[in-house]
This record gives structure tokens, C-alpha cells and sequence, in this order.
């Protein structure tokens, strides 16, 4: 008879628990979730998106079972205090899945705001829940075991050693966060190269542990958050703030096609109206120094001259100083470098008016389409290497004498 009064309370307290958690879930929760929507502040709404509500209404049947199960006659005192304790242990999870959904609120919340993209603290976020999780696993153990939660954590010091290797990970990427958020050496949107990883993208996310980068191929490579202070890291950003996009791109002249200009060549250059104030501007230059030794005068290779090499390198600097794609404001530079044996390489060295990759590869292919195409205007070849329609040429110029003679 006793133990059917035991059952018979015990089932109505597993009733009376079920019915709190129904009208909880489906009246209460629902009244409040309502009057979360048609409030006007942000905050409750995203607590209410990251289930902060829904995880804390599971206490309302844990607090019956904790309170109620003493009230049950006749029940052993070891499963009283098994089944009390397993309800707190239970609570003490709730509450811990209820703050790191908060924390999770808070940076949705901050990731809203201007600086959120910029300067994430999903870091340091991920570090809260773990010491969250941490101190809830704690609590549960010194419930269920019956002792103080500082028992536990002075028997810690014991562990200190395997914590620190446990959670070496963690702790370098939390002093890496601290660094590169203190630093700004990187935000989400940054366009980084890490070539002894494989890293040549965007970075989409910034975590505790992690750092995502998609790669212009989409793909996605995942480096540790410390590794971005160890190693060497290219960040694009100064480019991609500065407005402008380098160029810098050579042109391997043959150098047995460079010379001085004669008169022909002279009035054909004349035409070029980019090389006007060169030509006036080269010949006071050149005549003020020819006219102080009279020696200079009697011979050409006393005298100095133009070159068709110094009139194209004079022409692709105005080129460039009047192409409207081009970044006036910045470095810009047309120079050579030591020839070599392909050729002599004469280099520009501007910035693109733009930094988006298809604009500005056009722009650079449209400049140097255009060089390409005039160079031969000045007297000047390209070095390359012969292919096979050289050999081809070549085979036939040497085969041309004996056909004729046949």
C-alpha cells in the first residue's frame, strides 16, 4: 500500500512537471516571444533568433522535480538526493546553453554595427563560452559529488600541467586575437597571401581557434588564428584603401634594335604629339651642351643625341600621365633595369585609378596592348625566344638560294 502511494505521488509529479513544461512551451513562451517582436529595441530580438528564451524555459520542469521529488512519501533518501542533484545538474546545463546563446546575441548584436565587420570579437566570444562551459562543468561535478565547487578548483593546481597542454591551442590563439585585434593586422574582408600555406584569398571569419580565407578559386583553407603571428602574412589593404592598384610590368627590348635617331626617323617621331615637349625640351638640352665644346659639333659620336630608346621611354611617360586610368597622384615612372640576356627590360611602374581585379587587369592589358602595338614605330623589337615560325622563316630564307639556283 505505501509503495502504491509512492508511485501515485511520484507519476503526478511527473504529470504536474510535464504540465509546467506544456504551459510553458505553449502559452508562456509563445506571450513573450510575441511581445519580443512588437518591441522596439534590437537586443530582445536577438536573444529571442539565438534561443536564450526557449533554453531558459526548460527550468520551469526541472524546479518542479527538484522541489517536489522530497515531497514524495516514502521514497529512499538516495534516489531523493540522486534525482535533486541530477535536476540542479540539469538546471546548471540550461543556464550554461542559455549564456553562451547570449554571448552568441551579443555578437550579432555588435556585428550589426559599423566597426562589427571590421574588428570582430568572435574570439573572444568562443573564449567566454568556453570558460562558461568550463565553470558549468564544475558545478555539475561538485552537485552530483555532493562538494564545494573551491574543492574542486583548488585540486586544479594539481592538473595546471595538463590544462596548459590541454588547452595550448587556446591559450595561443587567445593571445594571437589579443594581438591582432590590438594591432588591426587583419578583419574580416581582407585580402592576405601566405604562401607557405596556401592562403591567397579573402577572409570571411575570424574565430577563436581559426581563420577562414577563400581563396580566389573558392576554395577554403582554414589557418590557426596564431599562425597569422608567427609566420609572415601579406595584407592587401593598404592597396585596396589607397584607391589605386599597382602596375608594374616590363618590356624586354632587343638591345641590338636600340640606336641614335637620324633625320628620317626624327620627322617621323615629330608626329607623335606626346613627344612635342619632349623634342623641345631634349633639343635646348642637347644644343646648350654641343654648343661648349666646338669638338662636340665636328663629329657625331663627340656630339650627344637622341636615341629612339630614350624617345619611347619619353613617350610611354606621357602616355601614361595622360591616360585617364591611371593614378596621377601616385608613383609613376618608366625605367630601365640591367639588361640581361632577354634583352633589356624597360619598366612601368604606375598605379591603376582602381582597385577592382577585372578593371584594373584591363587597364593594364589596354596600356600594354597599346605599347606593343607602337613600339615598332621607334625602330625597337621585343626580344623572345624564336619559335617555330622563326625556324620556319629561317629554314626557307636559307632554302630560297638553292631553289632559285635548281
Amino acid at each position: 500500500m505505501d509503495w502504491t502511494v509512492t508511485l501515485g505521488v511520484l507519476a503526478g509529479l511527473v504529470v504536474l512537471a510535464a504540465l509546467v513544461d506544456w504551459l510553458t512551451q505553449r502559452i508562456v513562451r509563445p506571450l513573450v516571444s510575441r511581445a519580443v517582436r512588437v518591441s522596439p529595441t534590437k537586443i530582445d530580438d536577438a536573444l529571442l533568433a539565438h534561443g536564450v528564451i526557449k533554453q531558459l524555459s526548460h527550468i520551469a520542469p526541472a524546479l518542479v522535480i527538484h522541489f517536489g521529488i522530497a515531497l514524495v512519501p516514502n521514497l529512499h533518501e538516495t534516489l531523493v538526493q540522486v534525482i535533486g542533484k541530477g535536476a540542479i545538474a540539469y538546471m546548471v546545463l540550461v543556464v550554461a546553453i542559455a549564456i553562451s546563446a547570449f554571448l552568441s546575441a551579443l555578437n550579432d548584436i555588435y556585428e550589426r554595427r559599423p566597426a562589427g565587420h571590421s574588428r570582430p570579437i568572435k574570439g573572444y566570444v568562443q573564449l567566454g563560452k568556453i570558460i562558461v562551459y568550463t565553470i558549468a562543468l564544475i558545478g555539475i561535478i561538485a552537485v552530483l559529488i555532493g562538494k564545494s565547487p573551491l574543492v574542486l578548483l583548488g585540486g586544479l593546481g594539481a592538473f595546471a600541467a595538463v590544462l596548459l597542454l590541454v588547452f595550448k591551442d587556446t591559450i595561443l590563439s587567445l593571445v594571437a586575437s589579443v594581438q591582432i585585434a590590438s594591432n588591426d593586422m587583419v578583419r574580416v574582408g581582407d585580402w592576405i597571401e601566405m604562401p607557405s600555406l596556401g592562403v591567397d584569398g579573402d577572409v570571411v571569419d575570424i574565430a577563436l581557434h581559426t581563420i577562414k580565407v577563400q581563396n580566389f578559386d573558392k576554395t577554403i583553407v582554414t589557418v590557426p588564428t596564431h599562425r597569422l603571428i608567427e609566420d609572415s602574412v601579406k595584407n592587401w589593404r593598404g592597396m585596396s584603401d589607397s584607391g589605386g592598384r599597382r602596375i608594374k610590368r616590363a618590356l624586354y627590348v632587343d638591345q641590338g634594335s636600340v640606336g641614335f635617331l637620324d633625320e628620317a626617323m626624327r620627322r617621323k617621331l615629330g608626329r607623335f604629339a606626346l613627344l612635342k615637349s619632349h623634342f623641345e625640351r631634349k633639343k635646348a638640352e642637347l644644343d646648350e651642351w654641343n654648343a661648349q665644346a666646338p669638338e662636340r659639333s665636328a663629329e657625331p659620336v663627340n656630339a650627344r643625341r637622341l636615341t629612339n630608346l630614350g624617345c619611347f621611354r619619353a613617350y610611354v611617360t606621357a602616355y601614361l600621365e595622360s591616360h585617364p586610368k591611371v593614378d596621377h597622384g601616385k608613383t609613376l615612372m618608366v625605367r630601365q633595369l640591367e639588361p640581361g640576356p632577354t634583352g633589356l627590360p624597360l619598366e612601368l611602374y604606375c598605379f591603376a585609378a582602381t582597385t577592382e581585379w577585372g578593371a584594373y587587369e584591363a587597364i593594364q592589358a589596354d596600356i600594354f596592348d597599346h605599347l606593343l602595338a607602337i613600339l615598332p614605330e621607334f625602330g625597337l623589337r621585343l626580344f623572345q625566344q624564336p619559335g617555330g615560325g622563326d625556324l620556319m622563316a629561317g629554314i626557307a630564307a636559307l632554302r630560297a638560294p638553292l631553289d632559285a639556283a635548281a
